[in-house]
């Protein structure tokens, strides 16, 4: 019987361990469960959240581009050489989406012609120039027609220096301005605001105000396309005034071939190499030869038959027996005027060191990109890469700011005037 109580004992002993021990089982397993729904929740949440993140920073980054590829679509519409009717209203229009753009925007435009140096770059003051578009022109006006440069201070030194020039020497004369590239005109009117006549507009500007005698003096280099283009632009204009003059540019007549100079030339030889010797800090060319110095004039160069005036500038500076001093082009039009051409001369000569200088009136684009530029195919980069010089430096420095230069303008005007 005691037997029988203690076996009954020892079963509903064990049967509340039992109990037990699975109640504990079954909360574990829920807790585990539990821990783990837990876990996936935050990781999807964590996933979700990333997701988002990166979607709405790739939706910024559209419309960033969006808003970068408007405005050089703005800047490409008015990258060209026609003016319309339309072209005020797309200069401020241009202007007044590049400064709603932020900082990383303006970072991001590129078009066709269009990148962030076209408002951006920092040219210099323009309130320091002098557009001379003003009415009340009087009887007698001398016209100045240049090419044109969207750098400030460039147009300030070189363009507005020889109108000034032409102005303190012809008192009685309305001095006033015109570009032949509008795409110029253009970028100036649109980044600073100011309004410079082309060719078409200030010839209609002389006629709306009865000037009856008109000098034209174009600040062109030579006898170029773009000299013919404006005679026959002002061709059209004969019969509007009692007299119309065209001054010759500032090399003067071409001549046949590369052993045929003038004194326009050998003056512009000579006042191109003066400024550069005293620029480079040397009392005269013979000095800055014997310490193995050349100094390269780069010009435009053409395809145009005035290119050989490039190769009777040459045979100028050999004919004032300036030795160490060589023309070269842009376009390599000569071919002896391509960069690796002259290299190849100067070393050749065994000249170390080399002083690279603009041969255009102004001191632009071509003479801050082509010739002074990081790039690796500027003139600055080519000569240094040959691993053939010392040094190579740069002068950025028009020809219309020397005073030399501004006074056989002036000179031209006058053989014009008493034609």
């Amino acid at each position: 019987m005691k037997r029988k109580v203690v076996a009954l004992f020892m079963a509903a002993l064990m049967g509340t361990f039992c109990m037990t021990g699975c109640g504990n089982g079954e909360e574990a397993v829920t807790e585990s469960a539990v821990e783990e729904s837990s876990e996936v929740e935050e990781d999807t949440t964590q996933n979700e959240t990333e997701d988002t993140a990166e979607a709405e920073n790739e939706a910024e980054a559209d419309a960033d581009q969006t808003a970068a590829d408007e405005v050089a679509a703005l800047i490409d519409a008015i990258y060209v050489q026609e003016r319309t009717d339309e072209t005020d209203k797309q200069c401020s229009d241009a202007k007044a989406a590049w400064d709603a753009l932020t900082d990383a925007q303006k970072e991001l435009v590129a078009g066709e012609n269009a990148d962030p140096d076209y408002f951006g770059r920092d040219t210099g003051d323009a309130s320091k120039d002098d557009p001379r578009n003003q009415d009340d022109i009087g009887e007698n006006e001398i016209l100045v027609v240049s090419f044109g440069t969207s750098f400030n201070d460039s147009r300030v030194a070189d363009v507005k220096g020889i109108e000034d020039a032409l102005q303190e020497a012809n008192p009685d004369w309305s001095v006033r301005r015109a570009f032949t590239a509008q795409i110029i005109i253009n970028h100036v009117q649109a980044r600073e605001g100011e309004s410079i006549d082309n060719v078409d507009q200030a010839l209609e500007r002389a006629v709306a105000n009865g000037v009856k005698n008109l000098v034209v003096q174009p600040t062109h280099l030579m006898h170029g396309a773009e000299y013919d283009e404006l005679l026959e632009a002002v061709e059209a204009y004969q019969d509007k005034f009692e007299t119309l003059k065209i001054a010759e540019p500032l090399l003067g007549e071409v001549g046949t071939d590369a052993t045929v100079i003038n004194e326009d030339k050998k003056a512009v030889a000579e006042a191109l190499t003066s400024e550069a010797v005293k620029g480079a800090g040397y009392d005269n060319l013979d000095a800055a030869k014997e310490d193995g110095v050349a100094f390269v004039f780069m010009g435009h160069g053409t395809s145009h038959a005035a290119k050989v005036s490039y190769s009777q500038m040459q045979t100028q500076m050999g004919e004032l027996g300036y030795e160490n001093v060589y023309i070269g082009t842009v376009e390599g039009e000569p071919e002896e005027t391509s960069c690796q051409a002259v290299i190849d001369a100067v070393a050749q000569a065994g000249y170390k060191k080399v002083i690279l200088r603009p041969l255009m009136v102004v001191a632009g684009d071509h003479a801050y990109n082509d010739m002074a530029g990081g790039d690796e195919d500027s003139w600055l980069s080519m000569f240094n890469a040959s691993g053939k010089f010392d040094s190579v430096d740069t002068q950025i420095f028009g020809l219309g700011e020397i005073e030399a230069i501004q006074k056989m303008y002036v000179e031209h005007t006058a053989d014009a005037m008493n034609q």
